[in-house]
């Protein structure tokens, strides 16, 4: 057996040239739609893409390990008001300021994580939507961070220039879900991903084989907190104010669903799911 032939047959991104072409084919129609639709389409292909990189982080945590969250919400906000108060009150650079506030997030949903191991179910369930429901009220609290009355959030300034229309946040938007969408992939074909599965599949099945199942579960709720604390971050800076009532139960139940739709353990599935949500939510409240 050729151990290094099937690490990188794990980790490569295409299986075939056919794959390749029809992803050339994809950048390039992704490339030339937002100049050719308007801003109204570029504006929600951020939300689709934004809504993507959530469903991929929670199908993480609930297709490949098993675990439930209807908390996702308050990660979200987590990662939406840390980054703006950075990039705005600190004066952090974007490039930092987006990944600090997904590292933050990441380290709430490793705490968050920590009842996964004792609870199952709607026991979990319950937890993690008293955690969502904990970040709102604690937000609306805070006049530091606008209280109820919300937070402005400046015009986005990347490596000197000022991104200020949807369609110039779309490439970068579009840019950094293509990165987490590999990270993701990559993620559930190694040595990690493995071990999370095995644990969906048989949690003492997986002990037994020498899983370590206090790591493998916080670091799920770890990594599905970053993903989803990255796209909060985003999403400060598409809609340019942000409010407690952004982060509410009914975002958590949505994101739920983008990945139920989508198919539980699947990568395509995840962006499919978030799209086809982002745009039925979007189509029915207009």
């Amino acid at each position: 057996m050729d151990m290094k032939r099937d690490y990188y047959e794990d980790v490569r991104i295409f299986d075939s040239k056919v794959e390749v072409f029809w992803a050339a084919v994809l950048i390039i129609a992704l490339g030339i739609f937002p100049l050719l639709a308007g801003h109204y389409y570029a504006y929600l292909l951020n939300l689709m893409a934004i809504h993507a990189i959530v469903a991929l982080g929670l199908n993480i945590l609930i297709g490949y390990t098993g675990q439930i969250s209807l908390g996702h919400a308050g990660f979200f906000a987590i990662g939406a008001y840390s980054c703006a108060m950075l990039y705005k009150v600190y004066g952090l650079p974007f490039l930092m300021a987006l990944p600090a506030g997904a590292f933050l997030s990441a380290g709430f949903g490793f705490l968050v994580g920590l009842p996964a191991l004792r609870l199952e179910g709607p026991y979990l369930t319950i937890a993690t939507m008293g955690f969502g429901m904990a970040v709102t009220q604690f937000v609306g609290h805070w006049s530091f961070l606008g209280g109820r009355m919300g937070l402005d959030i400046p015009k986005l300034r990347l490596l000197g220039m000022e991104l200020s229309s949807d369609t110039e946040l779309y490439y970068l938007i579009m840019a950094i879900t293509a990165i987490m969408t590999v990270g993701a992939r990559n993620l559930v074909n190694s040595r990690v991903g493995r071990a999370l599965i095995a644990i969906r599949d048989s949690d003492i099945a997986a002990q037994t084989m020498g899983v370590n199942l206090t790591y493998y579960k916080t670091l799920a709720f770890a990594i599905s907190a970053f993903y989803t604390g990255l796209a909060g971050g985003l999403m400060a800076f598409v809609l340019g104010f942000i409010s407690p009532e952004n982060f509410n139960l009914m975002l958590s139940i949505v994101f739920l669903g983008m990945v139920v739709v989508g198919g539980l353990g699947s990568i395509p599935g995840s962006i499919a799911g978030a799209m086809l949500l982002t745009y039925l939510q979007i189509r029915l409240s207009s």
